[in-house]
């Protein structure tokens, strides 16, 4: 992305970005709003986060099916996004202020106890610099949208590639946890990672486009996740 002041709200005016993001703002407002969980609200979490997890998994490579899953059958990959499902709330706030902390725990749980490198960032200096100034920016005040520093936040751990292993995961699961940190989703209810694995192609492709720099595979990435988050509403247990 070219440098600016604000490089989130660069990227979220580009041409047909604003429009695709207010529209599936407003359709995660209007789940949350006319659907809004009562007593039973932990159970839809955490069937959302159930759901995100076995979905995040498939698109990373895991052989588990969510029929699998729910019967406890998993694979190593699926056991990994659970774990990160199971503690990714709590760690909202730590996203907030200190992402790369944030960054290291998710990958500590989404690795495995026998991973030699889990909580570890490879020693690759282009990806280390890509994410301290990817935490610089997630502490400094930006003008763009949620949806938007969330899209941008899963696409740069994507395609920065941090750590040696399990970075789609915590891709993924940073996503989630940033639209929970700035209020979009703050039940976490909705299931953006099921919106990527309904449009499985147009992700890779979007991400490819992505970490070929330039406006237009930012544009890209940014429309192709609009869709996602719309279709993610629409994958909510608050549907069922």
């Amino acid at each position: 992305m070219p440098l600016a002041p604000d490089p989130f709200a660069s990227a979220s005016a580009l041409e047909g970005v604003p429009s695709a993001l207010a529209a599936a703002r407003d359709g995660i407002d209007a789940l949350i709003g006319d659907r809004r969980t009562g007593p039973s609200g932990a159970d839809v979490t955490a069937e959302s986060l159930l759901r995100g997890a076995v979905a995040s998994a498939m698109l990373e490579g895991s052989a588990s099916s969510p029929a699998m899953v729910r019967a406890g059958q998993v694979d190593a990959i699926a056991a990994g996004s659970i774990r990160l499902s199971t503690e990714l709330l709590s760690l909202a706030r730590v996203m907030e202020q200190a992402p790369l902390q944030a960054l290291a725990r998710m990958h500590a749980l989404a690795a495995g106890p026998d991973d030699p490198g889990r909580g570890r960032p490879r020693d690759d200096p282009p990806a280390v610099r890509r994410m301290t100034e990817l935490a610089r920016r997630l502490v400094t005040p930006t003008k763009a949208p949620a949806l938007a520093v969330a899209a941008l936040v899963h696409a740069e751990i994507a395609t920065a590639l941090p750590f040696a292993t399990a970075n789609g995961l915590v891709a993924r699961g940073a996503e989630r946890l940033v639209l929970v940190a700035r209020g979009v989703d703050d039940a976490s209810v909705i299931v953006p990672e099921a919106g990527h694995l309904a449009a499985a192609d147009s992700y890779r492709a979007a991400l490819v486009a992505y970490a070929g720099g330039g406006e237009d595979g930012v544009r890209r990435w940014l429309l192709h996740c609009a869709e996602a988050y719309a279709r993610g509403a629409v994958e909510s247990p608050l549907n069922a």
